[in-house]
């Protein structure tokens, strides 16, 4: 198993590969301005997450993802304008693709809701460490013997519209469709394809104020493949504590349940997915997602309060 990953590995760095790029996340919900631009600023607050996923549970070389992100209105311009920024390190065998980004969203008033628009640039970084790497023939070309990287310039743009009860977005990861050239002599390359992502939610409220039903979904294609999952989480919303559960669905993919709270603007939430391709209960994926939020509004008087509406 090893061997096999390793040389997956090192084929993928020896050719060209249009592919999705991007990794998944069952807390999708939780990091709407990873996958979408325009949620930057939005809520009117500073919103710091942390993601950490852990797939495949128990093989060799299993692919591992950390995401951070940091996304706040600027009241210095106007609260229709919000900026953000973000971190992200994937890694698999002996690859691993890194991305840090900016990002700026504009949020206009239109029929009852709020029209979002929003573009993000960032450089991607992809590493192969071929000294590690186990292969029979240990002199042909395609598979370097050494640690290799190269660089690239990454755009993304983003269009969301949220009402009262709902929202609604779509945005282009990739859109100039980088190629990351891989060593000094560049004999290696990555083609990163463009991958658009469709997002959509609705709340369904009781007569209890407390308890809210959070549904959800994404969708994301390359327009070869595509993946979809739909969530759906009973929240409990206090006055000193929020508490909520739920379940994910991913065709063909995977089943998850999911369970968080919020206290005091402190986030935590966990997510862990069953593959159903039959490789077992006990090898799916952990993901945990950690986040701050504090309303950021200078022109209020009063201390600032710790509420958000994204994660919950």
């Amino acid at each position: 198993m090893k061997r096999l990953l390793w040389l997956v590995v090192g084929v993928l760095t020896a050719m060209p590969v249009c592919a999705q790029y991007d990794a998944a996340f069952a807390n999708y919900w939780a990091l709407q301005s990873y996958f979408n631009p325009a949620s930057s600023g939005l809520e009117g607050q500073l919103n710091v997450q942390g993601a950490f996923s852990m797939q495949m549970v128990g093989f060799e070389q299993a692919p591992q993802t950390m995401l951070a992100t940091a996304d706040l209105p600027l009241f210095f311009l106007s609260p229709r304008h919000g900026a953000g920024a973000g971190f992200m390190n994937d890694k698999i065998g002996l690859f691993s693709n890194k991305k840090m980004y900016l990002q700026y969203a504009y949020h206009q008033p239109l029929w009852g809701g709020r029209l979002s628009v929003g573009v993000r640039v960032g450089m991607l970084n992809a590493t192969f460490d071929g000294s590690k790497l186990d292969v029979i023939d240990t002199g042909d070309p395609a598979f370097s013997s050494s640690q290799v990287d190269g660089m690239a310039l990454d755009v993304d743009l983003g269009l969301r519209y949220s009402h009262k009860r709902w929202y609604a977005g779509l945005s282009t990861m990739h859109l100039t469709g980088p190629t990351v050239k891989l060593g000094d002599d560049k004999a290696n390359e990555m083609k990163v394809g463009r991958l658009y992502y469709l997002t959509g939610g609705y709340n369904i409220r009781f007569r209890s104020p407390e308890y809210v039903l959070y549904t959800s979904c994404i969708l994301r294609t390359d327009l070869q493949a595509w993946r979809g999952d739909v969530t759906a989480r009973m929240a409990y919303n206090g006055e000193k504590i929020r508490l909520y559960a739920g379940l994910s669905y991913s065709p063909t993919v995977s089943v998850g349940i999911l369970l968080g709270t919020n206290f005091h603007g402190v986030q935590i939430g966990y997510a862990y997915e069953v593959y159903t391709g039959g490789i077992g209960v006990l090898h799916g994926t952990h993901e945990i997602v950690l986040g701050y939020q504090t309303d950021l509004n200078l022109f209020k008087k009063g201390k600032n309060l710790h509420k958000s509406v994204r994660l919950l």
